[in-house]
């Protein structure tokens, strides 16, 4: 069967791709990719685009549903860019996410035999997030906020996210009447003109602190001040609203330097029972309650005595380290970003925390530096971006020779490669667990344990 655009096919989907499209074959084996579709799937989809041994299409009509199907809660679910599993069951959610890591680690690693245990699902599917980032553009109607549809710049508006606080909607609206009301623009990605590129919320759910922080195309906004007044009038929760500076043509959200227009310029929240400053540049999970999870699985495969010393890696405000520093003997973080190197010397220093030192510098040479000067860890803990650990860094880590190292990945698949590569270094990888973060998006954490053989 020859494919060509606008051709409608019967498809039964099968699978799920990693970034939540549903995967089915052709009678002459040709895999078609299907947004929205759900595994069970039997569909009339519509051809938009066709390679040499594969396809992408939409749902035309729904012959059959898949019993996984649910009813959608959200109206901009299939223009937004964020969800990709609202129309399925939670249950079968966490069932894609678990064969995803599997997958991975069998395919792209090699470990046929590993044990991986079930994921650790979330408590609360919605308003689980503490932080939000929304573009700002112009429209008809002023300034519109919202979130990117997928793949373009392309702002959908809403009033509402289902994954974000309420108390984020009232932050939206009060931020958008008054840009409104001071006749200020939002920033024009084709003309480089405009303020407001950004809004950027972060929560403390521990200790009820909210931060706004303003993400513009200059030095500031005009009258700040009465910006101040009315988010203080409407928004009890306020603690803090920091302009963010960001003059570049990117599409990185914040720019280096920050200016708190009231209060101190960071919240607090509150995470296995210690204290954490957070400022706009500090790395945060955005699930308190799973990261609380997810930390107390990485506590339990650090396996610490009392006697170690603690490696972290990527460490950010030192989150992961501090809330293991009372079970060994000295810790060790390392993290690139200076403001977050600063959060987290004085997160230790406010938790009367004494044996832990924190170092400002790229995770492979650092770990390298500390390699030379003697410090040998006896566990070593690593957060690493999506990109995962470059193969200087494993190199070095397997030269330090730890007993144990805990690996906390947010994708499969580049844990999957790092695992392989620490397995043909001399390491044994005892086990995974996924932990589900960021539900009803198709990311996924994992956390595993390797032991040094």
């Amino acid at each position: 069967m020859d494919l060509k655009k606008n051709d409608i096919i019967r498809l039964r989907i099968t699978s799920m791709t990693a970034q939540g499209s549903g995967v089915g074959k052709t009678e002459d084996g040709v895999v078609v990719f299907v947004p929205m579709s759900a595994i069970g799937d039997d569909l009339e989809v519509r051809i938009l685009k066709t390679k040499k041994t594969y396809a992408y299409g939409k749902i035309e009509t729904i012959v059959s549903p898949s019993e996984n199907r649910i009813e959608v809660d959200c109206p901009v679910f299939r223009k937004c860019g964020g969800c990709v599993y609202r129309h399925i069951s939670y249950e079968a959610e966490l069932e894609i996410k678990y064969s995803r890591v599997r997958d991975a680690l069998e395919r792209i690693g090699g470990f046929e035999n590993l044990k991986i245990n079930p994921v650790a699902g979330n408590d609360r599917v919605d308003r689980y997030r503490n932080k939000a980032q929304l573009p700002a553009r112009n429209s008809e109607n002023g300034v519109e906020l919202g979130f990117f549809a997928n793949h373009s710049h392309r702002i959908i508006p809403l009033d509402d996210c289902m994954l974000q606080p309420e108390l984020f909607n009232r932050v939206n609206a009060t931020v958008k009447r008054f840009m409104d009301e001071t006749a200020q623009s939002a920033y024009d990605e084709g003309s480089k003109r405009g303020k407001l590129r950004h809004i950027y919320i972060r929560y403390a759910e521990q200790t009820g602190e909210l931060m706004v922080c303003l993400v513009v195309n200059g030095n500031g906004l005009k009258q700040e001040d009465l910006l101040v007044k009315t988010l203080r009038e409407e928004i009890p929760e306020l603690k803090t609203v920091v302009i963010n500076s960001n003059r570049e043509d990117t599409n990185v959200i914040l720019g280096g330097r920050n200016r708190t227009a009231y209060g101190s310029g960071h919240i607090t929240d509150v995470l296995r029972g210690k204290s954490f400053k957070l400022s706009p540049m500090s790395f945060y999970q955005v699930n308190r309650n799973q990261a609380e999870k997810l930390y107390e699985i990485a506590e339990n495969y650090a396996n610490l005595t009392g006697n170690e010393t603690l490696l972290d890696l990527y460490c950010g405000t030192g989150t992961i380290g501090l809330s293991m520093a009372e079970k060994c003997k000295s810790l060790v973080g390392v993290e690139i970003i200076a403001d977050a190197v600063r959060d987290a010397e004085e997160n230790a220093k406010a938790n009367g925390i004494t044996n832990a030192r924190f170092i400002c510098s790229d995770a492979a040479y650092a770990a390298e530096e500390l390699r030379k000067e003697g410090t040998k860890p006896d566990v070593v803990i690593i957060d690493p971006p999506r990109k995962g650990c470059d193969a200087e860094l494993i190199g070095t880590i397997v030269k330090m020779a730890p007993k144990r190292a805990v690996y906390v990945s947010c994708d499969p698949e580049t844990l999957a490669r790092d695992l392989k590569l620490f397995s043909e270094k001399g390491y044994e990888v005892r086990e995974a667990t996924p932990v589900d973060m960021f539900s009803r998006t198709a990311h996924v954490e994992t956390v595993a344990l390797l032991i040094r053989k």
